[in-house]
């Protein structure tokens, strides 16, 4: 489709899963702007003349939300027939033709390996008047080469790699992702440095297993050599990486995070199970002591270090004294965050049929066990920050209370949440604000004071172009605000598509 054909049809993308699928979205919608789409208002709700759902197949529930969300929209499409809708991600790569067979009125499904393909299928599917189903077989051309619309001014993803050569028994995601392939380092650091001439002064690099970087290149190093390579990229004010396996946690990777000062103090490591038996069922290539000795080791280089983590309860086979053991693994570990799970089946992996399913009622009560000792863990932990003086980012969307209670939020260099008073000056979305923290909760601080220090950066100032130019636009072009978010240094669930 030229840009002139697609002129003024809007789009909405809605995302599932992932870091890996959020920054998907980024670039599918970076395709469909440079094909002459625009962007829905926030709120469009199936009113888009192309709606995308960009999927995620690890919760055993994930069908049925897609088919459900399709159903809603079957009779909007019915008294709109210009209108498209696609499917993409992981479960159209799983599904492929049964999407069309359950959701006839569904015009485009493609995989997680042709995203690039998008446009061409919509136009194709408009001329041809039937629905295109492309599902490619393996990696057409590197994602990051395609273009891309940033979600925010100030902060980043940056993939280093796809795929993941892991065969963890609950996860689905090497079936559907295929792989490990990584990018060239050049071509890695030549994107972050123009990321950050653009004004982006915080870059997550991401990854299905991030850390194992270098495989596919043959440098087992290779991780620990790009995390210092970004410290020498002037302008690049914090780096942070998710999400890492504890098998390719090598100690030349904590050294170069102690000693690359814009690699930040916060570490996010799947634990998934404190229980070596519970482990090997997984298929989770290390145990109990080794992973609480990476946690030893990074704290011991960066004391101020914040780690989270993600666990799975009510694995197949989990005993109670497997649970027990997942507990001790938590009260030594003290993570300041941690994701639990309950665990559920993912269709096609070897845990679904395992034997030892273990029932429902038994697993919510371990899920509340392990969440409430978690949360008594992650407020004393955050208490201990008070009284200390921090350098807060301020971001975009991250405190849905600001505006009743006169505050900005932002993250902290370790990645917690900060709640602060708003400064007399203007302050923007990726300045930096000094402050005090007076208050802590279990998922947040507060800093009640008067800030200590005002920092107006280039990303405030990128973040106010960008703002500008959108509301300059005339109410024809439906460019909207950032409707995903800001790359958050937060882990989305199960530490990326729940596999690392």
């Amino acid at each position: 489709m030229t840009a002139q054909d697609a002129l003024n049809r809007s789009y909405e993308i809605r995302t599932y899963g992932c870091q890996m699928n959020v920054h998907d979205s980024e670039r599918l919608s970076g395709l469909l702007e440079d094909a002459g789409y625009v962007r829905a208002p926030e709120g469009a709700d199936g009113d888009a003349d192309v709606v995308v759902f960009n999927t995620c197949a690890v919760r055993e529930n994930a069908d049925n939300k897609l088919y459900g969300n399709l159903g809603r929209l079957a009779p909007m499409k019915t008294r709109r027939p210009g209108m498209q809708i696609a499917v993409g991600g992981c479960l159209a790569q799983k599904d492929r033709d049964t999407i069309v067979r359950r959701a006839p009125w569904v015009d485009v499904v493609f995989g997680t390996h042709n995203i690039g393909k998008l446009p061409v299928l919509l136009e194709r599917s408009r001329i041809e008047g039937e629905a295109q189903v492309e599902i490619a077989e393996s990696l057409e051309a590197f994602p990051s080469t395609l273009p891309t619309r940033r979600e925010s001014a100030y902060a980043a993803w940056v993939s280093i790699s796809v795929g993941c050569n892991n065969t963890c028994t609950f996860c689905i995601v090497p079936a559907l992702r295929g792989k490990e392939k990584d990018r060239r380092p050049g071509d890695i650091l030549a994107e972050i440095e123009a990321l950050v001439d653009e004004g982006v002064s915080e870059i997550t690099l991401l990854g299905q297993n991030v850390n194992a970087y270098g495989s596919d290149i043959g440098d087992r190093e290779a991780f620990s050599k790009l995390l210092r390579a970004c410290g020498k990229i002037e302008g690049l004010e914090r780096v942070r990486f998710t999400s890492p396996h504890p098998r390719d946690f090598t100690d030349d990777v904590i050294a170069a995070m102690a000693e690359t000062p814009n690699v930040m103090p916060q570490l996010h490591m799947p634990m998934q199970s404190g229980s070596d038996t519970v482990l090997k069922a997984m298929r989770r290539s290390y145990r109990q002591e080794r992973f609480l000795g990476i946690i030893d080791k990074v704290r011991a280089a960066i004391p101020h270090a914040a780690i989270s983590t993600d666990i799975i309860v009510g694995f197949p086979g989990e005993t109670e004294k497997d649970f027990q053991q997942t507990m001790h693994a938590v009260r030594e570990a003290r993570f300041a965050q941690a994701f639990t799970f309950q665990y559920s089946k993912r269709p096609g992996t070897p845990a679904a049929t395992m034997e030892g399913q273990v029932p429902k009622e038994v697993v919510q009560e371990r899920y509340m066990r392990l969440s409430a000792l978690q949360e008594e863990i992650s407020w004393a932990e955050n208490k201990t920050q008070v009284g200390r003086t921090v350098d807060v980012m301020v971001a975009e969307g991250e405190g849905r209370k600001d505006g009743a209670t006169h505050r900005l939020s932002g993250r902290a260099p370790d990645s917690r949440l900060v709640h602060f008073t708003k400064p007399d000056t203007e302050v923007r979305p990726g300045d930096v604000v000094t402050v005090e923290i007076t208050y802590a909760a279990p998922h947040h601080l507060l800093a009640e004071g008067p800030a200590v220090a005002v920092r107006r950066t280039r990303s405030g100032d990128a973040w106010e172009k960008r703002n500008t130019a959108a509301a300059a636009k005339p109410p024809g072009v439906m460019l909207g605000l950032p409707g995903i978010g800001a790359p958050a240094p937060e882990p989305a669930a199960a530490g990326g598509c729940g596999c690392d």
